[in-house]
């Protein structure tokens, strides 16, 4: 695991996409986790404190003592802990703004069988940022060209899957999203540019020190997949 930051309550990584935090029903076939290879590396025990998909890559928080993940667990229930994704999204964005829009918490039937499934759609708030957009020369659907934006997401609160949610309930799913993204658009960055996976990234964390009062900023900057992204040709600042 690269490790962004570690001191001894706290190490901050940057998780690869496509691997789980932790073992889990969701896919039984998985050999390795984030959590275990983490402790191996370490030769100490880790403390989840948050969660990132299986899909997500970025900054993520481990604890390295009960205490510490308890008062960490507080400030992400306070909104003390700043976090700043980046993704690549379906059309064009022009201008930022914030979408209040409450989710129904989703119940994994495996792993939250205490989760109610009457329980009423809960606040959720994200803010996004249009940085850059991309127009390909490559026919999709019934347009003669493809068009996506790049987008800084910043969520206020941390609903599950509240980013892919929240982009697709405005029409502008993020790409390599599965569940709640676009298949055209999905298949079209991985047959033709190559580029496979979610794009959505946690880029930054930051967040005042549950223990010492230190202000901790981490930035995880692209992985191989994002410089692919990047990388690519008739990118535009808005």
């Amino acid at each position: 695991m690269r490790i962004l930051h570690q001191d001894p309550y706290i190490v901050v990584i940057d998780k690869p996409g496509g691997m789980l935090v932790h073992r889990s029903f969701i896919d039984r076939h998985e050999t390795r986790f984030v959590m275990q290879t983490l402790r191996d590396q370490l030769g100490q025990h880790v403390y989840p404190v948050h969660r990132l998909d299986k899909p997500t890559s970025g900054c993520l928080i481990f604890a390295l003592d009960p205490s510490t993940a308890s008062a960490l667990s507080l400030l992400f229930q306070n909104g003390e802990i700043e976090k700043q994704y980046h993704a690549v999204v379906r059309g064009y964005v022009n201008s930022a703004d914030t979408i209040d829009y409450p989710l129904k918490e989703k119940r994994d039937k495996h792993e939250d069988r205490r989760t109610s499934e009457d329980k009423p759609p809960q606040p959720a708030v994200t803010h996004y940022q249009p940085l850059e957009q991309l127009l390909l020369p490559i026919p999709i659907g019934n347009y003669p060209e493809a068009r996506y934006s790049l987008l800084k997401l910043r969520p206020e609160t941390g609903r599950r899957h509240q980013l892919r949610r929240h982009m697709a309930h405005i029409s502008h799913p993020i790409v390599g999203d599965t569940t709640h993204g676009d298949g055209k658009h999905n298949k079209l960055f991985r047959q033709e540019l190559g580029l496979k996976g979610l794009l959505l990234r946690a880029t930054r964390i930051s967040f005042i020190h549950p223990v010492n009062d230190q202000l901790v900023e981490c930035e995880a900057g692209w992985d191989e997949l994002w410089r692919g992204v990047i990388q690519l040709p008739n990118w535009t600042v808005v």
